[in-house]
């Protein structure tokens, strides 16, 4: 499929999309926990689908669906089905988070994925796995795998440079296993804010993790009685940021649907608007943003933490005044694509420089934006910051491979439609 957008001048409102991030740890509670979960505002997105996919193949039973609500129905104790193993889809979050989790059981597992999943480093299972008696054979370090535990608790230290996404599993894995206090200790821990998300979920499901200023987590053993917890789903920031650029480029809009207070590190797109100059109005209901009177301008944004808002930042980037200094690329080279370098060549099909030195992007702004033919590199975050930044662009845009959003935000292009966007789908 690919989509063609028009420059357009974009208002109304609209409600933001459900956290993938906040709707999988869900499911992976709701998993280890004994008796029912009501997931509140549930996400369905590919990557929250595969979460679904994932937890019934351990043992959940999704019995209904009522009123839009997903009840799970679980033992609390990992049983596979034996149907193949477990697919995380191109969700790394799922395949990170669910394998140690899945080795809470004594059975072999085989876990896959598709896409560009089978293209990212793995060996952090074949170095940390054994120290937790868990059996693991990989493809060289990346995917398919097998695993067989029980895993085994124990004081342990990792590295959380590249991702902490295998922390977070851990956590999950640690906490429902544990029969005495357990400690892991963590080098370089990148991506806070979501480990803040983690342990805000587990709190909600009765689990006690000490959190030791990021550099040591200690987990204490719990007795769960069964239960029924409800879970209500955030919206998603990190969706939201290109909702929010849209309107800093190209108009008036309203974003209700988020909670200012939430944990999620794509929060920190309200620090980058508010420094460019666009209007900003922010209330705990609602976010309003539109495009300044006398324009945006340059800013310098540390995104070490928040890896994520490249893209939308450099649509937003693309529009200021300047040259625009975002720090953190070297957290771009794992995703869906390489995306420093899947920015700097999309983008320059649309007249926009970016230079990238070390660990920081530059993005000179300013400029006239073309109107051009662009590749997502079957990457979301790709052809939405395209999207975004065709909006004002001085010519129509045609994205190539544009389902890629499934991944993450199915009804990006609708919403942009309901803002009043001129988007044409050719399927």
């Amino acid at each position: 499929m690919n989509v063609t957008i028009k420059p357009s001048v974009i208002n109304g409102t609209i409600v933001a999309p459900t956290s993938k991030s906040s709707m999988q740890r869900a499911c992976a509670a709701a998993l280890l926990h004994d008796g029912e979960t009501v997931i509140f505002n549930p996400g369905k997105s590919n990557d929250d689908l595969a979460a679904v996919d994932i937890i019934q193949k351990l043992g959940a039973a999704i019995p209904q669906q009522k009123d839009g609500n997903l009840i799970i129905n679980s033992s609390g104790f990992i049983s596979p089905s034996g149907h193949g193993g477990i697919n995380c889809g191109e969700s790394g979050l799922s395949i990170r988070m669910f394998t140690p989790i899945a080795a809470l059981s004594n059975k072999e597992i085989g876990i896959t994925g598709t896409g560009s999943l089978l293209k990212r480093p793995m060996d952090f299972f074949d170095e940390i796995f054994p120290q937790l008696d868990i059996e693991v054979t990989s493809n060289n370090g990346m995917l398919p795998l097998k695993i067989k535990g029980p895993l085994q608790p124990k004081d342990i230290t990792i590295d959380g440079s590249l991702s902490s996404q295998f922390l977070t599993g851990l956590l999950f894995a640690y906490a429902k296993a544990a029969t005495h206090a357990v400690t892991i200790t963590v080098i370089n821990l990148k991506s806070k804010p979501y480990i803040d998300l983690t342990l805000q979920v587990m709190k909600h499901f009765g689990y006690e993790v000490e959190n030791n200023n990021y550099q040591s987590f200690t987990i204490n053993p719990v007795n769960h009685q069964p239960s029924t917890i409800n879970y209500t789903v955030e919206g998603d920031w990190s969706g939201a940021a290109f909702l929010l650029v849209a309107g800093a480029v190209a108009g008036n809009i309203t974003v209700k649907g988020l909670d200012v207070f939430s944990t999620q590190a794509d929060r920190k797109i309200l620090e980058a608007l508010s420094d460019c100059g666009c209007k900003l109005s922010i209330e705990e209901n609602k976010i309003e943003c539109a495009y300044p009177p006398l324009g945006v301008k340059g800013f310098h944004f540390n995104a070490t933490d928040c890896p994520d808002l490249f893209p939308p930042l450099v649509a937003l980037a693309a529009y200021c005044n300047g040259t625009t200094v975002i720090e953190g690329v070297s957290r771009l080279a794992h995703k869906e694509s390489n995306r420093a370098l899947t920015l700097q060549q999309e983008f320059a099909k649309m007249g926009v420089e970016i230079i990238l030195q070390d660990d920081l992007m530059m993005i000179k702004g300013g400029g006239a934006v073309k109107g051009a033919p662009v590749h997502s590199h079957h990457d979301h975050r790709i052809a939405m910051a395209c999207a975004v930044a065709a909006l004002k662009a001085n010519g129509e845009t045609v994205i190539d491979e544009a389902a890629a959003i499934n991944k993450s935000y199915p009804d990006f292009y609708e919403h942009l439609k309901l803002l009043n966007a001129d988007v044409f789908l050719n399927n």
